[in-house]
């Protein structure tokens, strides 16, 4: 396993940032996974909250997380999904990496499919 996705099992609070309707950024602590095989971010959230809004509206959204001096931020497109196999699959995959969640029957789940890697530590290229 890479030190990148090493880094995105490690237990860490993440932020995510998404684009309010005025332009501002809408950036709220969240628990996020990573998944390196699909190269999706996962972020489950309440079909309500603002984050959810804004990431069906904006259409892109980023996640970062900071250990230290270590940091990566993760982007690309972001769509919010309803479907019950999404759902359970991102609750799960919560679960492993922090805890169970509580129960939500308003629970979505916003995907990033990520196109944009920053920071100390990033994916390995392969040629």
């Amino acid at each position: 396993m890479s030190d990148f996705e090493e880094f995105w099992r490690e237990r860490h609070l993440c932020t995510l940032t998404t684009l309010r309707p005025n332009g501002s950024p809408h950036v709220t602590p969240v628990g996020a996974t990573y998944d390196p095989e699909a190269g999706v971010v996962r972020v489950i959230t309440s079909r309500g909250s603002a984050k959810a809004r804004n990431a069906l509206a904006g259409g892109r959204a980023a996640v970062c997380q900071v250990d230290g001096r270590r940091w990566s931020t993760l982007e690309g497109p972001a769509t919010v999904l309803d479907t019950p196999a999404r759902v359970h699959d991102a609750e799960r995959r919560y679960a492993a990496r922090y805890r169970e969640p509580r129960p939500n029957p308003e629970r979505v789940v916003i995907e990033i499919t990520v196109d944009r890697c920053l920071g100390t530590i990033r994916p390995e290229h392969r040629a």
